[in-house]
């Protein structure tokens, strides 16, 4: 069983940490008999119309457990830790939904209008349906987020891992293989579609952020001499994630 835990709008701007690094935190309270796939941060629209702290990105944690009994205790978890860890002035919202949800198909068509367009809260509770969607301060916009992030990473084809299988720990450059034995697959974006060799090292630039794509764990890289690639992407200044 999997289940999706959506976290949005849980820091200000004196924040010493933002959402993401408080859905990776979230890890260390889940029971023992579950176990953190990963955790998926997700671009929503940057608009004038939208307050948000700074690149308005919500996060969501990926959780495989056997128990479906658990999912009611992994939300009251959560919810203690928005409570404990938020900023004042923030608005956090948190949105979990298990895999057989049948709200899942709704919360990806609006994690997708969430990247074209402003929503309102009401669409974010229309979407989420029975689902476990609660605002826990301030103006509770930041369901839109949570419900954004559980559905854009339901889908499958959306965001960059911010964790998965202790991503900082990963040497800069590290070799393809190393990567592929964690199971993140790298792909070249070339457009001679060469094929990165297991003994091939990848400059990551001190930022490893793999895609989901596909439902998968997937690093787009580009030549960058033989048996050299680099990531694409870096770390952007003030990003909290």
């Amino acid at each position: 069983m999997r289940v999706y835990i959506g976290f949005d709008d849980t820091d200000n701007l004196d924040s010493e940490f933002g959402t993401g690094k408080l859905a990776r935190r979230y890890e260390a309270l889940i029971p023992e008999n579950c176990r953190v796939w990963g955790v998926v941060r997700q671009q929503l629209l940057v608009d004038p119309g939208i307050p948000y702290t700074s690149h308005n990105s919500s996060a969501c944690v990926i959780i495989d457990f056997s128990d479906p009994s658990l999912a009611e205790r992994l939300a009251q978890l959560a919810v203690d830790h928005i409570k404990r860890t938020s900023a004042v002035g923030s608005d956090p919202g948190l949105c979990l939904v298990r895999e057989d949800d049948p709200a899942l198909s709704d919360l990806m068509i609006f994690g997708r209008q969430c990247t074209e367009r402003i929503v309102t809260q009401q669409e974010a509770r229309r979407a989420a349906g029975n689902a476990h969607l609660s605002g826990h301060g301030g103006s509770n916009d930041g369901i839109i987020g949570a419900a954004a992030a559980v559905g854009l990473t339901a889908s499958g084809w959306s965001g960059r891992f911010i964790e998965y299988d202790d991503l900082q720990c990963f040497p800069d450059p590290v070799s393809v293989e190393a990567l592929q034995g964690k199971d993140i697959r790298v792909v070249s974006l070339d457009r001679d579609a060469l094929c990165p060799g297991p003994n091939d090292l990848v400059n990551t630039k001190g930022w490893l952020r793999p895609r989901l794509w596909g439902h998968e764990v997937v690093l787009p890289v580009l030549p960058a001499g033989s048996g050299f690639w680099e990531s694409m992407g870096e770390k952007r200044k003030k990003d909290k994630l």
